[in-house]
């Protein structure tokens, strides 16, 4: 799914999972999509939640898996294209996307949150490119606004875009806590999923 460009957490990311973190551990269900080799699915894990974890490449979910594992920490991590198998409906209390960008999962993230969930999205902007590192595809860049408009049906609880130290927008946007539940399925199974808070 994604393609690392560094090996560091981004602060802006680990500082949201810590404000969201929950009252009490395994309360909540968090998931790092795209989540390469871990970073930030260890640090949701540390934080108290129930983490799971996503990526297309086998090696990135092995690699996520062993980190947790030497962290002392629990992750359900699991390789799939979430296009061929989509996120449930309704499941996640945090998703975090880092890095990464595949502009037809937006409207899956959102669903795949529960009411009063909050997605936290953090990834390279097209003003990328001056910096002459990061991608160059218009594909793997936003536009200026573009991640903003994307989740407009979300609350925005905070936005920016910067252009040092990178070129970067994020997003931290919640689900109306009104919004309607969907049916609960393990993610990438389609069977019935553990409805533990």
């Amino acid at each position: 799914m994604g393609s690392e460009v560094s090996s560091r957490g981004s602060p802006f990311v680990e500082e949201w999972i810590v404000r969201l973190g929950p009252s009490s551990r395994g309360t909540k269900r968090a998931l790092d999509v795209a989540m390469g080799r871990g970073r930030h699915a260890v640090t949701l894990a540390r934080a108290g939640f129930q983490t799971f974890g996503v990526d297309i490449r086998f090696e990135a979910v092995r690699d996520g898996a062993s980190a947790a594992l030497s962290a002392g920490t629990a992750l359900r991590a699991w390789c799939a294209d979430l296009t061929q198998h989509p996120l449930p409906s309704a499941h996640f209390d945090v998703i975090v996307v880092t890095r990464y960008l595949q502009r037809d999962l937006f409207a899956p993230l959102a669903a795949a949150l529960r009411p009063g969930g909050t997605l936290v999205y953090e990834t390279f902007t097209t003003a990328q490119r001056a910096h002459g590192w990061g991608p160059t595809s218009p594909d793997h860049l936003l536009e200026p606004g573009e991640l903003a408009r994307a989740f407009e049906r979300l609350d925005v609880l905070f936005y920016e875009e910067v252009l040092e130290p990178e070129a970067v927008a994020r997003l931290v946007a919640r689900r109306s806590s009104k919004s309607a539940r969907g049916s609960e399925t393990v993610p990438g199974r389609g069977a019935p999923c553990d409805a533990s808070p």
